[in-house]
């Protein structure tokens, strides 16, 4: 061995490089479990021994077994002495399930290497702290920001109580997001859809107005080629009166459905919509609308933990506005459909200013099929991680 590579594997370059490989198989099988497992996070376990993967598993459902408990029984004895890659600091606390770190000391680990620390104030540390105290090693910090973005939306709820809110525009060149009639299928290519689809899977509840059920009767479900979804997303309609019919698809295919108005509704519809077995939540009014922030709040309660928005322009626009947006995602098609009547991609209250404008940070740009994707972030890097 020369002396510029026993330098190397002195300093740890080929240690940090396997965690690192070791690291994106974790966060691989981690992703298995989108849409499935709030409001817990997402993890995947994978344990590794003389460089030889002997046990591996993600976590598939709330309640179900962690997926370091599967990685440990699927290695077996081979887990002795081993070392376990988790994308997630380990549990310590008694939930549905016993604690990760009792199990994982007690298979005789050798050291434990994870992409973050639990930000749940029940783990926050203490997982860690415990491995230490039973003398496995632990390495914390391993693609750190890759392991933040995947539970960007776990951080933000367990951290603050309120969901972590997308929303979703599919547009124009010349930013618009249906022609002056109202005529908005299909935008986008068929690739960019089945994307959306994807986004929406991962959500536990999609928003839109009521004006957009009206123009569009949209199902609102994740329908994705090949395969069955085994949960679909709330279906959150804002109407601040209750005066949409009942005849849209939202309201007659069995799912859930939630529709919230306001004060502006009457009792008769409130007590009709009841009486129907509809869903009906009545919050404070802000400009003559639902007010966001109190939408966003209540739905924290209800325990949803990532909220999609999914139009239209105003519905968009008014969240912008009441600063409850945390990711935008722009579906831009090479299409101009021009003139002063199709509708904008948002809307909401006039700027004024150029410098009252709403910047995006850790912008990523992207092609789907025909169209293009652009993302962005309005909360702190510090908050979803490194993109």
């Amino acid at each position: 061995m020369c002396l510029s590579t026993r330098r190397l594997v002195s300093s740890g370059f080929f240690l940090r490089v396997n965690d690192e490989g070791y690291m994106r198989q974790a966060l691989t099988l981690a992703r298995n479990g989108l849409g499935l497992t709030n409001p817990n996070p997402l993890v995947g376990a994978v344990i590794v021994r003389d460089g030889e993967v002997v046990g591996s598993g993600y976590h598939q459902r709330a309640g179900l077994e962690h997926a370091e408990i599967l990685a440990l029984r699927m290695a077996g004895e081979a887990a002795r002495g081993a070392t376990l890659h988790v994308n997630l600091e380990p549990c310590c606390h008694s939930g549905k399930t016993p604690p990760c770190t009792r199990a994982l000391i007690a298979a005789g680990l050798k050291r434990v290497v994870a992409g973050m620390e639990d930000p749940n104030p029940l783990v926050a540390g203490k997982g860690i702290r415990e491995l230490r105290e039973a003398g496995i090693e632990v390495t914390v910090g391993i693609l750190e920001g890759e392991c933040r973005q995947l539970n960007e939306a776990f951080i933000k709820y367990i951290s603050t109580g309120s969901p972590f809110v997308t929303a979703k525009v599919a547009m124009t060149l010349d930013g618009k997001i249906a022609t002056r009639t109202g005529e908005s299928r299909w935008i986008t290519g068929e690739e960019a859809r089945r994307r959306a689809h994807q986004m929406r899977s991962e959500a536990d509840a999609v928003l839109v107005g009521s004006r957009t059920v009206q123009v569009d009767d949209p199902e609102l479900t994740v329908r994705l080629p090949g395969r069955t979804w085994p949960r679909q997303p709330l279906r959150v309609i804002l109407d601040s009166k209750l005066s949409i019919p009942l005849s849209y698809k939202v309201f007659c295919d069995g799912g859930g459905t939630l529709v919230v108005g306001t004060d502006q509704a009457s009792a008769g519809r409130l007590r009709s919509l009841e009486e129907k077995g509809i869903s009906v939540l009545i919050l404070p009014s802000r400009g003559g609308r639902v007010d966001l922030s109190a939408l966003v709040r209540e739905l924290g309660r209800r325990t949803v933990s990532h909220l999609l928005i999914e139009g239209g322009g105003e519905v968009i626009g008014d969240a912008l506005s009441m600063g409850v947006v945390d990711k935008m995602v722009f579906f831009i098609a090479p299409k101009i459909l021009g003139g002063r009547e199709a509708v904008p991609a948002v809307g909401g209250p006039e700027l004024d200013r150029l410098a009252e404008a709403r910047s995006l940070s850790d912008v990523m740009v992207e092609r789907v099929g025909e169209d293009i994707l652009v993302s962005g972030y309005f909360r702190p890097s510090a908050t979803v991680g490194v993109h």
